[in-house]
């Protein structure tokens, strides 16, 4: 049961002051010394500013790990969440100026940890409870922010609520509302930089979200919102944006940039199409780059029509890192140039949180803090996902269980004798279900998306296919090669929340063999699978509409659907059962092979 809040705090919205400084003239004669001394200061002819950037935030405020119960770590010695990053910001405003810093976040804000969850299903934000990320973001003064595509999975009404409580907008100038193709978010904002003496920069930001939008959170937005790709809607306002006087066009792109799709052939827009904006999109000094979770301080695109080089950066994620672009600029014929641009990304680590938004958000953490620490039942031995993506182990047949019993409960008549399968991901390697007492975050550990259930209707022959589409996880390893798990998967590629297992049906996979031929002896109930069969597979909602490129799910038959989260599903079971027992589920049911040659 959810935990009832401790306390609430009450939001209160700052007032901005401003103030103009007021000269007095003097009665005395006026000498030459005293005019020279009041003339206004030279206009100077360069300027410089900076954008500073974040991206991928998924709710982390602070350095916390819900999952574990502990400060977070990695072996890479990150930290997580805005707090350490709003030091770093408070240090780049007092070396350049208050007036010469922008703040900018590439998307995925409101979904991404517990805290997130909490917030959105346990206590969720309305009128009297503000959402931890804006009160976060609103303290650090945001300039803007472009919409991520999780943004989307708690639904449009609760990203409504989100942007309301924002003092700063959420831009997506290819979020569109379906019946009017008009945009159903701000696309652009200007924003201006004071130059005593001079004009004003004009800095167009403008905030592009991801088109797989449209396929991975479809049943929030089919109907409502149309995602078109990121060049199309950058070629209607880098324009609009140039013919608004702006000095310096900057995009925040929730988008990577290499060019790649996940989602195969289901769209015809490119997924992370950021380096493809810079190229054929004229008029862009630099872009914030966001959604594909890595690191890549600075890197330069050139555009193809102009010749005129692109900055793109992005931070990592979750906070790991803060991107800083520095401009420089000339004023000529009182227009301003850039003529100078650099972007590197610097490391919060190196801080300590900022004590405001600890004060303004302890009381929050700590409520999610008490509820993740739940008990919900028992567990008789220890469940580890430590090798899960090389062998078939309880902590996924666990998952398997939880949505073929869920699924097979909500079958039609007619549907309720076809076999059953269920697929799904080792999300987390680190994940792990203690023996005794089990909690909400025990299960979050494990399943740590809010992903919804399906049941959809796949052949056998579509099944292989799905199969052998999963198996690409794996590197060709030929036969009397010792394996090593450390460099078996494609995981930098094909990451492991792309990669599915199967439970209701048994088989091997042969690494020895080329992709495409790795899926031996499927059976069913111990005959080989008909490739005219038909299974109701259990899959979750980002693979049913089409998540990671896998082929036939996204257009196959529905048979069951539900809005209730595969984690919640899962403890509820536990919560029912008291008991957490392997015997229950477990079965060994796939396994790796070479040459036929089981590898473990």
């Amino acid at each position: 049961m959810p935990v009832p809040p401790l306390n609430r705090r009450q939001f209160v919205k700052k007032s901005a002051v401003t103030g103009a400084a007021v000269a007095a003239a003097g009665a005395m004669a006026t000498t030459p010394a005293r005019a020279a001394a009041r003339k206004p200061a030279k206009a100077p002819k360069t300027w410089s500013f900076s954008i500073l950037g974040t991206t991928d935030l998924h709710s982390h405020v602070f350095d916390w790990d819900y999952y574990t119960d502990a400060a977070y770590s990695d072996t890479k010695g990150n930290s997580v969440g805005v707090a350490r990053v709003a030091t770093l910001v408070k240090q780049q405003r007092e070396a350049k100026g208050e007036g010469r810093v922008l703040l900018v976040d590439a998307g995925d804000i409101i979904q991404g940890t517990s805290l997130a969850y909490y917030f959105a299903r346990v206590d969720p934000i309305g009128d009297k409870v503000q959402h931890p990320m804006a009160v976060a973001m609103n303290h650090m003064r945001y300039d803007a922010a472009a919409l991520g595509n999780h943004e989307f999975n708690y639904g449009i009404d609760t990203l409504r609520k989100f942007e309301s409580q924002c003092r700063f907008p959420l831009l997506g100038a290819n979020a569109l509302d379906a019946k009017t193709l008009k945009p159903a978010f701000r696309p652009y904002t200007v924003k201006r930089i004071f130059v005593p003496g001079a004009p004003d920069i004009k800095v167009g930001i403008l905030g592009l979200t991801n088109p797989g939008i449209a396929l991975w959170d479809k049943d929030n937005v089919s109907g409502r919102m149309v995602f078109p790709g990121l060049v199309e809607q950058a070629k209607k306002y880098v324009p609009r944006l140039r013919a608004l006087g702006c000095d310096v066009v900057f995009l925040t792109d929730h988008s990577g940039l290499d060019g790649s799709s996940s989602y195969g052939d289901e769209l015809p827009y490119v997924e992370n199409a950021s380096n493809l904006v810079a190229e054929q999109v004229p008029g862009i000094d630099a872009i914030l780059v966001g959604h594909t979770h890595v690191e890549v301080p600075s890197y330069t695109v050139t555009n193809k029509e102009t010749g005129e080089d692109v900055l793109l950066s992005e931070p990592y994620c979750w906070g790991y890192r803060l991107t800083v672009f520095d401009f420089e600029l000339e004023l000529h014929h009182g227009r301003w140039q850039v003529t100078g641009k650099k972007a590197q990304t610097l490391n919060p680590s190196t801080v300590e949180e900022d004590p405001e938004i600890t004060g303004l958000l302890r009381a929050d953490h700590e409520l999610v803090v008490k509820y993740v620490n739940t008990p919900v039942g028992t567990c008789t031995e220890d469940l580890s996902g430590a090798e899960a993506c090389w062998k078939d182990v309880p902590i996924m047949d666990f998952i398997h269980q939880v949505q073929m019993d869920s699924v097979k409960a909500g079958l039609s008549t007619s549907d309720a004798a076809l076999p059953m399968v269920s697929v799904a991901a080792p999300f987390s390697r680190t994940a792990d279900i203690p023996a005794g007492s089990v909690t909400i975050r025990d299960i979050a550990g494990l399943y740590i998306y809010d992903n919804t259930l399906y049941g959809k209707k796949l052949t056998g022959a579509q099944l292989r296919d799905y199969l052998e589409y999963a198996a690409k996880y794996y590197h060709q390893v030929p036969g009397g090669t010792k394996v090593d798990t450390a460099t078996l998967t494609n995981a930098n590629s094909f990451w492991d929340y792309m990669y599915d297992t199967a439970a209701g049906v048994s088989y091997d996979i042969d690494i020895a063999r080329p992709e495409g031929s790795r899926i031996q002896n499927l059976t069913h109930d111990g005959k080989p699978v008909a490739d005219d069969q038909v299974f109701v597979v259990a899959v979750n909602n980002y693979r049913a509409n089409g998540g990671s490129g896998y082929p036939h799910i996204a257009a196959a038959d529905i048979a069951y659907s539900s809005t209730n989260e595969i984690r919640q599903l899962m403890i509820d079971y536990v919560t029912a059962k008291g008991s957490l027992n392997p015997a229950d589920f477990a079965t060994t049911n796939w396994k790796l092979t070479q040459d036929g040659t089981p590898v473990f």
